[in-house]
């Protein structure tokens, strides 16, 4: 049966069901208001059965209260630990006893996205609507009353550079304190904030036993661009580093091309695949695992995965793979930090789908229903949400967990989803090795003793 056939409610009920078979763990966190961005931070503390992390999210609010970033922390239960029972029994219109929200920010404009510095997790950028960058030292912000009329939160650091709006693209570099960005004046935008990380805490920690931002503080320093980047005809969507190379990056947009660009041999493209996709291109992820491997995802339902080998200067090259497992526009992909061949996409369809690229080409030869609709390299799909899965991002301090956002207005009218979540083991093992544990516990699994 295909996604469309099925109504999103049924579909969302017969998920329900099977979570305890799915799942490790699971928490379900409603939001009174859409987050577009959703992005983890600092490890804070282990424990015997859970950790506690930092967790990023916006409020996108309909102005009736100011939007705002929030930071939250999250209890994160260890593998093999939570009873079935318990992660299945959840009320979609409560919140989470496992997020609790720790500060709030008020920010200017909506939070379209939310990036946080590899280097120190405690500092985050933001995009809006408009064409500047906002940098945060989220521990030294005041936590303030979102209400409305509330003057908006003072950035420890304004970028500026763009000439139109830059809404979505945005990137931090994994081995510098760079920050790249993409915007509507079809521009690629860096910057280097590195003189001024080491200020950030000091007038963060000044600005918070002077005023309490009331509106009459002094404004936020601001730095213009390192160097812009010209080739994009339309909208940069998304933007992202080399993971070795605070040089190179790529980028991809509404003129459906991929660029790759390297800032040692000057601001025009390195590399243009000018048709990455028939739609626009709405995200890139960079492989940490092998740096010759890029996925991209669009606005034609797919994710293609390209080799930089086999791209030359004349833009001519073909995906290596093209992943179809999605109905509607794909909005976010990201490799998975625990397996080099696994990664991540999410769409307008309300699926947040699991891929290993290792099982492409090893699908039943049959001419069986069951294998004609079967869609090479997907391995899990994640129905928990009712509407567009916005965001996700896997946490590199706690293997194969995941947290993941849906804007909910197309369905429930308003409000938002966060989920935290992490399969069941026994889908990602090794299958030796999962079927010696099978075999080992058989006499419980089928109700008798040997």
């Amino acid at each position: 049966m295909k996604n469309d056939e099925i109504s999103v409610e049924a579909r969302y009920t017969q998920w329900k069901s099977l979570i305890p078979c799915l799942y490790d763990w699971l928490a379900n966190h409603n939001l009174l208001w859409p987050s577009l961005s959703c992005r983890w931070g600092p490890l804070l503390e282990e424990a015997t059965y859970k950790n506690r992390q930092r967790l990023y999210l916006s409020e996108q609010t309909d102005g009736s209260v100011p939007n705002t970033l929030v930071i939250a922390n999250c209890e994160i239960v260890k593998p093999r630990i939570a009873a079935a029972e318990h992660i299945s029994q959840f009320n979609e219109e409560a919140r989470s006893p496992f997020v609790k929200k720790y500060k709030t920010i008020v920010h200017p404009g909506e939070v379209n996205r939310i990036r946080e510095l590899p280097q120190n997790n405690n500092i985050v950028a933001t995009h809006t609507d408009s064409p500047l960058l906002y940098i945060w030292d989220v521990e030294t912000q005041p936590n303030r009353n979102a209400a409305l009329g509330a003057h908006p939160s003072h950035p420890d650091l304004v970028l500026t550079g763009h000439q139109d709006n830059a809404e979505f693209a945005l990137g931090m570099c994994p081995t510098e304190p760079f920050v790249l960005s993409g915007g509507k004046d079809k521009l690629v935008v860096l910057w280097s904030i590195q003189d001024h990380i080491a200020t950030l805490a000091e007038a963060g920690s000044n600005s918070r036993q002077g005023s309490k931002h009331s509106g009459k503080a002094k404004e936020s320093p601001s730095i213009g661009p390192r160097c812009i980047f010209q080739g994009h005809e339309d909208t940069v969507e998304d933007v992202q580093f080399c993971p070795s190379s605070a040089q190179e990056f790529c980028s991809v947009g509404d003129d459906s091309s991929l660029i790759l660009w390297d800032a040692r041999v000057g601001n025009t493209p390195a590399v243009k695949v000018e048709k990455a996709h028939v739609g626009d291109v709405h995200c890139v992820d960079w492989s940490p695992h092998d740096i010759n491997f890029i996925l991209t995802g669009s606005a034609d339902n797919t994710v293609h995965m390209f080799d930089r080998r086999n791209l030359n200067s004349g833009g001519v090259g073909s995906p290596v793979h093209k992943f179809e497992g999605h109905d509607a526009a794909v909005l976010c992909v990201q490799w998975c930090p625990d397996k080099s061949s696994v990664f991540g996409s999410s769409a307008e369809d309300a699926f947040l789908n699991i891929w290993d690229i290792e099982k492409v080409g090893k699908a039943s030869s049959s001419d069986s229903p069951k294998a004609q609709n079967h869609r090479p390299g997907l391995f899990f799909q994640h129905a928990g949400h009712r509407d567009k899965v916005v965001d996700f991002q896997w946490n590199s301090s706690d293997p194969w967990t995941i947290a993941s956002v849906s804007d909910d207005c197309g369905s429930t009218g308003g409000g938002g989803t966060l989920q935290i979540w992490r399969m069941i083991d026994l889908l990602y093992r090794p299958e030796e090795e999962v079927l010696a544990e099978l075999d080992k516990y058989k006499g419980h699994i089928l109700g008798y003793v040997p």
